[in-house]
């Protein structure tokens, strides 16, 4: 860049200065300044993908802005930057000849203020939900009742006479054991963490709660410390986190199993409405009546139409009907199987008389007779007899045993 030293010639309409003296001549003015550390806020801050990177500064007290240039690397180590950010520049302001533009490169960028408080807030809610410890699924459940409320905030603070004013409002039975602690300071953190697990530590305390009234940013800070946001994730007890207001949102706030938004809120979350659960109770015991009401009268409806029913009104009706049933069949087997038998009977006659007709027994009635040896041997002809043998003669009545004394030959 060339730098035009300062003409100390009179000037005049007659004897004009080029422009591009002039402007030489101011970026020669504006190159001895060198660089210089300012203070300014981040009004607009345009990312690209270049190595060039553009933000808009704003005079933190007068309404001047300047555009300002850094590099991707110099806004990278700044830390996460916003808008609205008080910010630290190393800026070196330069004209530019060909436009005889003034503009400012960043060669250092640093967040000032609560920007850095931020900054480093943000960096460690980074680390923290990376490890998990701001998951959903690692909250616990609030008791509906609990039997016993543990309180940790400072002595004699609005936040105190909060809670406890609400909680004994609407539960007057509540038990609550107060814990003070320094809630500001370089101390606070490590006090309510002490204090938090003195209370974690006892079986009867079902709930804690961890209040404090609204502050600034760096009043607040301690309940952004490492260890306190560890504790509180790690607490067995359920812990309900109701610090500051409700645009106040320390890390402890995304640690906690529940997050209050006032100390007033925490007692809302913690215990009933005693007079909310006993009109719901009334309401319920109301629709209750009701439906056993209703039940009992669709059961006397039913029982009305089944005493109505004959067989109701008279038990003995069906037992009748199918005893005159069982007595029409009772006859109609009878008189069957009477013709049955008589049936049977008649043909067992005739094949009686048949067998009969046709026996020997029938034969021998006739006269004739049936003559066997004394083993049983029917004879039918005489040349199977001699003289003395023994035979036997069957008559329809009777045996006659007789003594062969003759065998004569008709032939």
């Amino acid at each position: 860049m060339v730098k035009a030293q300062p003409s100390t010639a009179k000037n005049t309409p007659d004897t004009p200065h080029q422009l591009g003296d002039v402007v030489d001549q101011v970026a020669g003015w504006v190159d001895r300044l060198g660089w210089v550390w300012v203070t300014a806020q981040v009004i607009e801050l345009r990312r690209r993908a270049a190595s060039m990177q553009f933000l808009t500064l704003r005079d933190i007290t007068a309404e001047r802005s300047a555009t300002v240039t850094c590099s991707t690397t110099v806004l990278d180590s700044a830390g996460p930057l916003a808008e609205g950010m008080t910010v630290l520049a190393l800026i070196t302001p330069t004209v530019w000849q060909k436009t005889s533009r003034l503009s400012f490169q960043c060669t250092d960028l640093r967040i000032a203020g609560e920007g850095r408080l931020l900054a480093a807030i943000e960096a460690l809610k980074q680390k923290l939900r990376a490890e998990g410890l701001f998951d959903p699924i690692r909250k616990k459940s609030l008791p509906f009742l609990p039997s016993r409320i543990g309180l940790i905030t400072g002595a004699g603070s609005a936040a105190e006479r909060d809670v406890l004013t609400n909680i004994t409002r609407r539960w007057p039975g509540a038990d609550i054991e107060v814990r003070h602690s320094l809630v500001q300071g370089p101390q606070a953190a490590a006090e309510v963490m002490t204090t938090l697990a003195d209370l974690d530590a006892n079986p009867s305390i079902k709930v804690i709660i961890i209040a404090r009234g609204g502050g600034s940013l760096e009043d607040l800070l301690p309940f952004s410390d490492e260890g306190l946001v560890r504790a509180v994730a790690a607490a067995r007890t359920p812990v309900v986190s109701a610090i500051g207001h409700e645009p106040d949102n320390p890390l402890i706030d995304l640690a906690a199993d529940v997050r209050a938004s006032t100390p007033t809120k925490a007692a809302e979350i913690v215990v009933p409405d005693v007079l909310a659960e006993r009109t719901h109770l009334d309401t319920a015991i109301t629709r209750l009546r009701q439906l056993i009401s209703s039940v009992l009268r669709e059961e006397h409806s039913w029982l009305q139409m089944m005493r109505s029913r004959p067989a109701l009104r008279d038990p003995l009706t069906n037992v009748r009907a199918h005893q005159e049933w069982l007595s029409i069949h009772q006859a109609r087997l009878n008189r069957a199987i009477d013709q049955r038998i008589a049936l049977e009977s008649t043909e067992l006659g005739h094949a009686l008389r048949t067998m009969r007709a046709m026996s020997p027994k029938a034969t021998l009635e006739r006269g004739y007779a049936i003559i066997a040896d004394t083993e049983g041997e029917s004879i039918t002809s005489a040349h199977e007899v001699t003289a003395g043998k023994k035979l036997l003669i069957h008559l329809h009545d009777g045996r006659i045993q007789v003594e062969v004394s003759n065998q004569k030959d008709d032939q």
